[in-house]
C-alpha cells in the first residue's frame, strides 16, 4: 500500500489545532499536502480529500462506515446521544429503509406550513430583543432552530411537554459545549457514572431523560394513531420496516433523537455565519432588501425560497463555513487506486469538504464572500458537498437552506441588526461543526426603515 503524504504531529496536537483554528489549520494542511492526506488515528489511516473528482470516484468504490464501528474518539457525533438504532448506526438495506422515511418530513406539501410556522417563530423571538442593546446571535437563533426542530420531528410547539423537551435538548447542547465536557470525552478514565452530580454521570442522566421523554411520546402517539398529523414521528410510527413490520417504540424512540440535534445544531451555527457575512457586506444585505422588497409585503414563504440572489448569499456562506466540515467517513473493502496511491482494504477515506470548497480552481479568490459566483456557475455535487456526500449526507440539507432562507429574510425585512464590531470573526471546531467562537455579537435597532432605492450595487469582497 502506498498511502499519501501527511503530518508526523501526534493526533492529540492535531485535534487541538483543528479545534482552536479550523479554518487555519487546514489551510496549513492543503498548502502543505494538498488534496489528499494521511493521518494515523493508531493503526488505522485516515486519508482525508478534497479533490472532486477524487470524491466522485470513491463514493462508488467504497463501503459506508456506520459511526458504532469507528475507533474511539473518531465520532464527529457521541454515539451515546442516539441509541443503537439511530440513523448513523444503521447500514445496508435497513438504513435503506429507514432513510426517505425520515426525509419524508423535509419535502412535498409540508413545507408552505413549515415556512410561515419558521417566520412566525423568528419575528416572536426577534421581536423580543430589547432596542439598542447587544446581544450574542447564537443563543437567539438557537431558540428558533431548535423550536422549530421540536415541531417538524415530534409536532410538539407549546405547553409542558414541549417545554420539557425544550429544556432538556437545550441542558444537553448547553453542557456538550463546556470545557468541562469536551476535557473529560477525550478522557476514557475520567467517563464514570458517579450519579448526575459528577461530570459524566450529569451528561448520561440527561440522556437518559431525553430517551425517556422520546418514548413517551412515541408510546402515547401510537394510542392517538392520528395519520393526518405531518411530523416525523407521526410518519414513524405508521411506517413499515424492509419486513413489512411496524417500527417498534425502541426503534422509533433511538431514530428520532439525532434529527433533532443535528436540526438543531448544525442549522444555528449556518445561521449565525449567515447574519455575520450578511451584515459585514452592507452592499450584501442591500441587495437582499431591495430583492426581498420586489415580492411585497406579506410575502408567500415559497416565494421567498425561490430567489436567486438569497440561495446565493445563502450557498456562499455554507461554501466558507460548510456544516459539518468533514463528511462521514467510508471504508476501501478492495484495492484501489485514488489519485495515485494504491488503497487497501481498512484504509478510511473522508472528504474534507472545506478544502474542497477552497480550492482556487473551483472557486477563484475563495477567500472572498462573492455571492454572484453561485448564480453564474452551477456547481456538481462534489464541488459543493456543504451537508456531505453520497447515502450518508444529512437527510435534512435542502430543509436546511429553506429555513435559512426564511429566517435571514424575515430578520432583514422586519428588524434593522448591526454587528457590534466588524472585526473578522475568529472559528472554533466541535463536534465537526466550525462555529463562530464569540457567537457574533449584534445589537437591534428596531423594526426596519422601508427601504430607499438606490444606484446599482457591486457587493464589497472581503476576506475573512
Amino acid at each position: 500500500m502506498t498511502l499519501p503524504p501527511g503530518p508526523k504531529t501526534p493526533l492529540w496536537l492535531l485535534r487541538h489545532q483543528l479545534n482552536t483554528n479550523p479554518t487555519g489549520f487546514l489551510d496549513g494542511l492543503y498548502k502543505s499536502y494538498s488534496d489528499i492526506i494521511t493521518i494515523m488515528y493508531g493503526s488505522t489511516p485516515i486519508v482525508y480529500v478534497s479533490n472532486p473528482s477524487a470524491i466522485k470516484q470513491y463514493l462508488t468504490n467504497t463501503k459506508e462506515i456506520t459511526i458504532s464501528s469507528l475507533p474511539p474518539g473518531d465520532s464527529p457525533i457521541t454515539v451515546g446521544q442516539m441509541g443503537q438504532q439511530g440513523i448513523l448506526h444503521l447500514e445496508g438495506l435497513i438504513h435503506k429503509n429507514r432513510r426517505p422515511i425520515l426525509m419524508k418530513v423535509y419535502h412535498g406539501e409540508r413545507m408552505n406550513a413549515i415556512g410561515k410556522s419558521i417566520c412566525e417563530l423568528t419575528k416572536q423571538i426577534i421581536s423580543q430583543q430589547a432596542s439598542n442593546k447587544s446581544f450574542i446571535a447564537h443563543e437567539i437563533l438557537s431558540k428558533i432552530t431548535l423550536q422549530v426542530a421540536i415541531e417538524v420531528v415530534i409536532g410538539l410547539r407549546e405547553g409542558k411537554r414541549y417545554e420539557k423537551i425544550n429544556h432538556l435538548y437545550t441542558s444537553c447542547i448547553k453542557y456538550e459545549r463546556t470545557s468541562l465536557f469536551n476535557l473529560i470525552k477525550d478522557l476514557p478514565f475520567t467517563q464514570i457514572d458517579f450519579g448526575r452530580l459528577s461530570p459524566w454521570g450529569y451528561h448520561k442522566y440527561l440522556l437518559r431523560e431525553i430517551f425517556e421523554f422520546l418514548y413517551n411520546e412515541v408510546k402515547e402517539r401510537r394510542q392517538e394513531a392520528d395519520p393526518s398529523r405531518t411530523d416525523m414521528l407521526c410518519d414513524l410510527i405508521f411506517a413499515c420496516d424492509e419486513t413489512g413490520k411496524l417500527f417498534s417504540d425502541e426503534e422509533v424512540r433511538d431514530l428520532l433523537f439525532l434529527p433533532i440535534l443535528a436540526s438543531r445544531d448544525g442549522a444555528t451555527h449556518s445561521l449565525t455565519w449567515l447574519l455575520y457575512w450578511v451584515h459585514r457586506l452592507p452592499d450584501v444585505r442591500q441587495q437582499l432588501l431591495e430583492e426581498l422588497d420586489s415580492l411585497g409585503e406579506n410575502s408567500d414563504p415559497m416565494k421567498i425560497v425561490a430567489l436567486p440572489y438569497l440561495n446565493a448569499v445563502c450557498c456562499e456562506s455554507l461554501r466558507i463555513y460548510p456544516s459539518p466540515i468533514f463528511s462521514l467517513p467510508r471504508v476501501v473493502v478492495s484495492p484501489v487506486e485514488i489519485m495515485g496511491y494504491e488503497l487497501t482494504p481498512g484504509t478510511v477515506l473522508i472528504t474534507n469538504i472545506y478544502s474542497t470548497h477552497q480550492r482556487e480552481d473551483v472557486y477563484p479568490e475563495a477567500k472572498q464572500f462573492q455571492p454572484e459566483r453561485c448564480l453564474q456557475k452551477k456547481y456538481s455535487p462534489y464541488e459543493f458537498i456543504p451537508f456531505g456526500s453520497g447515502a450518508r449526507s444529512c437527510i435534512a440539507g435542502s430543509f436546511s437552506i429553506f429555513q435559512m432562507k426564511l429566517v435571514l429574510a424575515t430578520i432583514l425585512s422586519n428588524y434593522k441588526l448591526e454587528l457590534v464590531n466588524n472585526r473578522p470573526e475568529a472559528q472554533e471546531h466541535a463536534n465537526d461543526q466550525c462555529y463562530a467562537k464569540s457567537g457574533v455579537k449584534m445589537v437591534m435597532h428596531g423594526p426596519s426603515q422601508p427601504l430607499e432605492k438606490s444606484k446599482p450595487l457591486v457587493s464589497n469582497l472581503f476576506e475573512f
